[in-house]
Formats: C-alpha cells, structure tokens, sequence
C-alpha cells in the first residue's frame, strides 16, 4: 500500500491506551517504532483507572494464575527508571466462609495452597485480630492468603507509557478509531486525531475489542464486558486501617480493602453490558453497603464516591493473546477478565512475541475460540 503524505507510518499500531495496550507498546518499541490510539482525553480512562489495585496468584483460572506469576518478577524489580516509587506493597487477602459453603471453601483453600505463597487456614476466632470489625459467628471458616499485595497502578501504567517515549514511540489521545482497512501488506487507520499506518496492528481495546476487530473485518472472539461496582466509605473516626487485608468471601459477594484513609468497597458485581463509560448502579451500592454491614459491625451512613469499571471476557474465562489465524498481521490483546493490571507485564511480552515473530501460546492464541462460536 502506498501511504500518502498525512498518513504516518510506523511499525506497530497499537488500539487502546489502557494498561494492556502500554505494556504491549512497552516491550513491542524495544523492536521498532510505536504508536498507540487511544479514544478518550486521557489513556487508561476506563478499566486501568478503575482497577482494585491487587496483585494476587489465588485469583483466576489456571491460565490467569500462570500470567500472574510470570508477571511477578517485572512488578516486584522493575528495569531502572521505570517507577519512582515501589510498585508493589504488602496487603494479604482474608477470606471468609458463609455458613454453609464448606465445600466451596476447601476447593478455594485447596488451589490456594498451590501458590508461592500458600493460602493457610485460621481460626475464625484469629480473624478480628487482622480484621476487627468482623461481626463475630458471622462465618464458620477463615484463611489468609499472605501473598497478595497492592499495586500501584498509576506508577504501573505510567512506566509502560514512559518506555514506549523514551523508545521513540507515540502515544496519541483523542484518537479514536473510526475505519480500518489493509492493503499491500500494511494497516491503515483513520482516526479523529488523523491516519497512521502499520504492517502490524495490536487490538487492545478492553471492552471495545470486539467492536475493532469488526471494523477491521476480523472476526469476534465473543467477547463479553461484565460491569463492576466499587466506592469509597468512611470508617470510624480513630481507625486505623492501613494494615488490615483485603477482606472477601469465597463465594465471592463482596470484597473491602482499606484505601487513602477510607475503606474501598465492592458487591464483587459482575452485570452483562455492552461497551461503554460504566456508572455504578445504585442497587449494586446499596447491596454492597448491606453485605459489608451484614459482614461486619461498620455503619455505612454514607458513601462518598462511587464508580464502575467493565471487566471483559470470553467463554472459558482466558485471556486472548496472540495473532488472529485468519487476520495477518492482526494481534489480539484483550478479554483479560479484570486480571489486567496484575498480568500486564507477561501479558505484553507474549503480544509483543506474537506481533514480531508470530509466535502463538496455545494456552491464550484466539484461534481456540473459533469452533466454540461456530457451533454458537
């Protein structure tokens, strides 16, 4: 294809500015030139900036669990000058058992014991000492999972965005993609802020991916945006809560985690919606207001702020990672389920793989999807 005068040529294109679309642009410019599109005012204006902000291996399927560690090394010893600041911190996660949900209770015990850091059960009368707001009776079973930690994600995100700079790369805001089209072996973008062009195209959208693969006129992995509530409440005056865990139950029906002086509460919400700005439900807040009262001795009076974000997934709950088998030159990066933040530096070394050498993990490679939808 020939590109003409207003059309700016790199390497890789990259679609999304969000956490997953930076890290893939992080170690993609270490082999050429970068630019990334992403549609809002500012980069990581949706999931990225909604994030829980944890770093846990007990979280996800297998799959998710195998990015996590390979990603822990990148968090835990960043290259020099990627972060001013730390981008790990110590929290740990409690996790409780409602009566009656014994089994479910030994199953998540049982994987938690495979981690680096082994998931240990405790004495329920040991939770208020790392908790004390927990209302007594209230669960049956308690264990610790020592390894989790918060993540700083703005320094995580931030770093990414620096190194692909640093590396010549551009990272364009207000960019929206509106066309896509390939011809001569070369993809062409028309965006709202001008056409840029690419032998290779990284789809990194989040939620969106589905809706670039379509205008690309590559097929969907049928991917579906879950919409998750949080918001921050006060706690009581004199408490401090810097060293509690990230409380949750292992039915997974809420969750609270201490947070700039206040206390970060969600529902663990997970409604079907389709791509958008996300805004929080006023039922799913007043859920998480009773389940957390319902968990602890907390009065929750008020809620002081209150957002959404979109956690996107496919079928089998994996991330897609990897060239599409039927797009050259076409490289997924989505579905990562709301694991993106704490996956994110494996996750874009092995989109990085695919779109410079067409390597393909089996584990993640979108073509697994293909005769799951066929039969849809």
């Amino acid at each position: 294809m020939k590109c003409d005068q207003f059309t700016d040529v790199r390497d890789f294109l990259i679609v999304g500015g969000g956490v997953a679309g930076a890290c893939a642009g992080f170690f993609l410019a270490r082999s050429g030139t970068v630019t990334l599109l992403e549609a809002e005012q500012v980069t990581g204006h949706h999931s990225t900036g909604r994030s829980a902000a944890l770093f846990s291996e007990y979280f996800g399927n297998r799959a998710v669990r195998a990015l996590t560690a390979a990603s822990r090394n990148f968090l835990a010893a960043p290259p020099p000058g990627f972060a001013d600041v730390p981008l790990l911190s110590p929290r740990g996660v409690l996790a409780l058992c409602p009566h009656g949900g014994e089994q479910l209770f030994d199953e998540v015990l049982a994987e938690g014991r495979q981690a680096p850091a082994p998931a240990v059960e405790i004495d329920p009368a040991e939770a208020p000492a790392h908790c004390p707001v927990l209302r007594p009776g209230r669960f049956s079973r308690a264990m610790l999972k020592p390894g989790a930690m918060d993540i700083d994600v703005d320094a995580l995100h931030q770093g990414f965005l620096r190194g692909i700079r640093a590396r010549g790369g551009q990272v364009l805001t207000s960019a929206r993609v509106r066309a896509l089209s390939r011809a001569g072996g070369v993809w062409r973008a028309v965006t709202d802020a001008g056409e840029h062009a690419a032998p290779i195209l990284v789809n990194a959208a989040g939620a969106w991916a589905d809706e670039v693969a379509g205008l690309a006129g590559v097929r969907p992995v049928g991917l579906r945006p879950l919409r998750r509530t949080a918001f921050l409440v006060d706690l009581p005056e004199g408490t401090d809560a810097r060293s509690w865990p990230m409380v949750t139950d292992v039915a997974d029906t809420f969750y609270f985690k201490p947070e700039s002086g206040r206390l970060l509460v969600s529902p663990a919400d997970a409604t079907p919606v389709p791509p958008c700005d996300a805004r929080p439900d006023d039922l799913d807040v007043a859920v998480g207001v009773r389940r957390v009262q319902e968990a602890t001795t907390l009065e929750i009076r008020s809620v002081r702020h209150a957002w959404a974000g979109l956690r996107s997934e496919v079928a089998d709950g994996t991330p897609v990672i990897g060239p599409d088998p039927g797009a050259p030159g076409f490289v997924w990066l989505a579905a990562l389920g709301g694991y993106g933040v704490q996956t994110s530096p494996e996750a874009g070394r092995i989109a990085a793989a695919a779109a410079t050498d067409g390597a393909a993990e089996p584990a993640y490679a979108p073509g697994r999807l293909r005769n799951d939808l066929e039969r849809l």
